[in-house]
């Protein structure tokens, strides 16, 4: 595998064209500044909106201050990105940061301004203003959160504690990119080196166990030494996500979060007991994993390492793109093609190299196109992370074509369902041309370990933060030994007795970036359990599932994400999915036990 000691090495054609955005610095200046002056004349009709015409002079302006704003902050993010210890980079995120907070203050009047109106008036306005029509949706979906909007002052001063009350996420974010030194490993050549993410996410598969304990133990270092810092930082998250939400008088924090998505909480409580429910097929896996690989005691460094040895493949970025667009092609020429545009206009940032941001992510930028990080290790895992990102890099892009500025971002519920549908897709394309029964049996493996990973793991961390929360909203304390305690007794639920735990497993929760972002990660396993059926349907070659779901991924957030899942015949809200999900694993487990 190719590795870069600076950016400057990786090859033109492996680094995203952030030219398309702006190809000049001195461009994005100039929008900050209209993005300053926009802000100043939205401000100018607070107490001054008495007509439909003024309304809607105020919804423009803020629409195209929007557009402008969403070209300025993805460009400054993805400049850190590139390499997070630049202070220059670092600079112009931060102007966009606090721009974003100025901006939010000065048109905190809105919201008070437009729940202060009675129905009738706003309906009045829309008759007589034609051009509101484009807004209408919106401004009554706006009505729903009517006792949820403070008063025009304490509106003004929580959206001034805004950049406050986020500073714990971009504290652990600094902690998490920035700082950490992971511990030292021994090389090939018997030399000591620091370990890297990239090289620990290759080295807790190793074949060899004493290399598998010895990078363990390096990755969790510095979250053990930094573990009241960390802990602090997580508990100011979570407290604050409390604070805002009895501030805006939510019955919890959760049904804050799922308040805008307008989902049940039945839906989150049910995911996660109709999972305990049937956790025994988990149990069942867990245990072959130790007698698979005839230990007297599994561990968790044992829990990566692929059951079936001998076959790792070495994929190159190319060969993965081959591949992908070879086992997409149930979703058509049109969305193949799509995927063809991506690789030659620069859409990706393929390579790991210092500083650069870990893990992998899609950004939409509206009018112009998405972008996809990667951190690409030429395996199969990164053959799967190029697929699963380029899911949600379609997504993203076809909902900027279908829909207006306003409804084209799609909501986070639905978002993991384009790419989890394209890894399904993937799986079975590979397990059909594999001939090779080895092979076979590791590809199978593969899948029940995403299948652990994207399911099992993401409702275990959703009862985390459920029961994290609770203990908040309760006034009880949030420190390093209750999250311990809660993250090691739902780790030995999930994972089974087989596991003998080492110290390091209840510090699970300490490198976890989604919990700076509340109830996010049940979207996972929601849109997991969504993707296993219509890719079943895809597969079984369902013209009416092909000709719903591309409609699906033009559909932006044009209506509520469970009633879009519905139209491709999905329906969250009834226990079915997560069964079906459910009964689907313990087959695969079964299948890989037969083998």
């Amino acid at each position: 595998m190719q590795t870069y000691k600076t950016r400057e090495e990786v090859p033109v054609q492996e680094k995203w064209n952030l030219d398309d955005i702006y190809s000049e610095i001195h461009k994005w200046e100039e929008d900050l500044n209209t993005i300053e002056q926009l802000s100043n004349e939205l401000k100018k009709f607070d107490g001054a909106i008495q007509s439909g015409q003024e309304l809607f002079q105020f919804l423009r302006k803020q629409e195209e201050l929007s557009y402008k704003f969403n070209h300025v902050f993805p460009y400054a993010m993805l400049k850190v990105d590139e390499d997070t210890r630049k202070t220059e980079s670092q600079t112009l995120l931060d102007r966009a940061r606090n721009l974003s907070v100025k901006v939010s203050s000065n048109t905190s009047f809105f919201m008070p301004f437009l729940l202060g109106l009675d129905e009738e008036t706003l309906k009045g306005y829309i008759a007589e203003e034609k051009g509101l029509e484009y807004f209408e949706k919106d401004l009554f979906e706006s009505f729903r959160y009517k006792e949820h909007v403070l008063t025009k002052e304490q509106e003004e001063i929580l959206s001034q504690l805004g950049e406050a009350l986020s500073a714990p996420s971009t504290t652990f974010g600094m902690i998490n990119n920035a700082d950490i030194k992971f511990g030292e490993v021994t090389n090939k050549e018997g030399e000591k080196v620091e370990l890297t993410r990239g090289m620990y996410s290759k080295l807790i598969e190793d074949e060899d166990r004493e290399k598998r304990k010895e990078a363990y133990k390096a990755y969790y270092q510095p979250y053990l030494q930094m573990k009241n810092s960390i802990a602090s930082t997580l508990s100011a998250a979570v407290k604050n996500n409390v604070t805002t939400s009895k501030i805006r008088r939510y019955p919890s924090a959760l049904e804050k979060s799922l308040f805008g998505d307008m989902v049940p909480k039945e839906v989150y409580e049910n995911l996660i007991k109709a999972t305990k429910e049937n956790i025994a097929p988990l149990h069942r896996y867990t245990e072959l994993r130790k007698e698979i690989l005839e230990l007297n005691e599994l561990r968790q460094y044992d829990m990566s390492v692929p059951l079936v040895s001998g076959v790792k493949q070495d994929i190159s970025f190319d060969e993965a793109y081959e591949t992908m667009l070879k086992a997409l092609a149930p979703l058509g020429e049109d969305y193949v093609e799509t995927l063809n545009q991506f690789k030659s206009s620069r859409y990706f940032d393929v390579r790991e190299t210092p500083g650069k941001r870990s893990g992998a992510y899609n950004l939409g930028v509206y009018g112009v196109h998405p972008y996809i990080l990667l951190n690409h290790q030429d395996d199969l895992d990164s053959l799967f992370t190029l697929v699963h990102e380029c899911g949600h890099g379609v997504h993203s892009k076809l909902s900027s074509q279908y829909q207006p500025q306003i409804s084209a971002r799609y909501s986070i519920f639905v978002a993991e369902v384009a790419s989890t549908v394209n890894e399904v897709l993937l799986i079975h394309y590979l397990l059909d041309q594999e001939k090779d029964e080895k092979l076979k049996r590791y590809l199978l493996n593969h899948f029940i370990d995403k299948f652990r990973g994207t399911f099992f793991t993401q409702v275990m961390f959703a009862e985390f933060e459920m029961l994290t929360h609770e203990k908040a909203e309760q006034g009880q304390p949030l420190n390093v030994e209750v999250f311990n305690q809660i993250y090691e007794s739902l780790f030995k639920e999930y994972n089974g007795d087989a596991l003998v735990f080492d110290e390091e497993v209840k510090y699970g929760w300490s490198r976890i970036p989604h919990f700076y972002r509340p109830f996010y990660v049940y979207k996972y396993a929601t849109g997991f359990a969504s993707a296993i059926h219509i890719a079943t349907k895809l597969l079984e070659g369902d013209a009416q599932t092909l000709e719903s779901y591309l409609e699906f991924l033009k559909s932006g957030s044009s209506d509520y994400p469970l009633e879009l899942l519905k139209k491709t015949g999905v329906d969250l809200t009834s226990p079915e999915p997560i069964k079906n999900t459910l009964s689907k694993f313990a087959e695969l487990v079964e299948e890989f036990a037969g083998l």
